[in-house]
């Protein structure tokens, strides 16, 4: 690990002019990827910026009848609140099928968002890596590429988002908070993460001077049918090779509203709402199930040893709004 200075802010202000103003500086919450990124040197932040003192630790009830969730509250207090527990509870059980208890005890939600690839060609600075360094090559591409994406690569990189948490934000349309050194800005959830075209180097749209301040939920519960499957190679502590989240608003079994977000597939949560559109009205089973995940996956390309996971995740969409469909 290399040397870096170390600053603490208790004023969101400061703590974005220090971004603004330092050479290559990362704000440090819970640090349970950043400090993992260092060690491997994957990282070489020259400042880290503290920012777990900002005033950013609380979840609240919005004005219009969503939810708020602070930056710097850690996963598990966000899974465990009451009103995440009685009105979101799609998003309680995604985070609690994440990392491990301890680490749901140390991670904040913006660190949550901010995560990157688990990519074993990313954490190993031997081999080339457009992630790492852009230009250098993707050694995914005929390599072990068993947990890596099937939807929405490029030629520069097939990496997969490993949040839990952000698959179900996804479903939930949540909004990001952040803010910058023009003030304040709204991000949608599904325009804050990136694919990773010829850029795989950015995971998201956040500009290098903002930080992370809430997450805003919806209105919209979907706390009576919903499901978070994640299938990945052991019980606990495995980042996903395939997860779905799906949420529904049903009436004497017809759809009138559906979500479906992917985790393990994709640079991002992978959802696609013009194809949720073309299910509204229709009668929630099997069939309109099967013919769902089929229009989610159109597309879907393996690079040999993933191959297995477009089979994979149909069987799982499928799974999952069964289950949404009957709990």
């Amino acid at each position: 690990m290399n040397d870096f200075n170390y600053s603490r802010f208790v004023d969101i202000g400061q703590a974005v002019d220090d971004l603004t103003k330092k050479n290559y500086a990362k704000p440090i919450a819970g640090g349970t990827n950043l400090l993992d990124l260092m060690k491997y040197r994957v990282e070489n932040p020259h400042y880290l910026l503290d920012v777990n003192r900002l005033p950013y630790r609380e979840i609240v009830e919005a004005s219009n009848g969503g939810l708020r969730l602070g930056a710097m509250v850690t996963n598990a207090d966000t899974a465990y609140h009451s009103l995440v527990e009685k009105n979101y509870p799609l998003l309680s059980k995604a985070i609690l099928s994440g990392a491990s208890a301890q680490l749901r005890n140390a991670a904040t939600n913006g660190g949550n968002l901010m995560q990157r690839t688990r990519c074993y060609y990313f954490y190993d600075t031997a081999t080339p890596c457009n992630k790492r360094e852009p230009g250098s090559g993707c050694s995914a591409f005929g390599g072990f590429n068993r947990i890596h994406a099937i939807l929405g690569t490029s030629d520069t990189c097939i990496a997969t988002h490993p949040s839990d948490m952000c698959v179900a934000l996804a479903a939930l349309d949540a909004e990001i908070v952040v803010q910058g050194g023009e003030g304040e800005r709204r991000i949608p959830i599904l325009e804050f993460h990136r694919l990773p075209g010829d850029t795989p180097q950015k995971d998201n749209h956040l500009k290098s001077n903002e930080i992370i301040t809430f997450i805003d939920l919806p209105a919209e519960t979907y706390n009576q049918n919903f499901a978070y499957i994640k299938v990945r190679d052991r019980p606990s502590y495995a980042f996903a090779l395939v997860s779905v989240a799906a949420a529904m608003k049903l009436t004497d079994n017809r759809i009138e509203n559906i979500r479906v977000a992917l985790g393990g597939v994709s640079h991002k949560p992978w959802r696609l709402p013009q194809v949720e559109e073309k299910f509204v009205g229709k009668e929630a089973n099997n069939e309109n199930f099967e013919q769902l995940a089929e229009e989610l996956l159109d597309g879907a390309q393996g690079f040999g040893d993933n191959d297995f996971k477009i089979k994979l995740a149909h069987k799982t969409i499928i799974r999952a709004l069964n289950e949404a469909r009957t709990l």
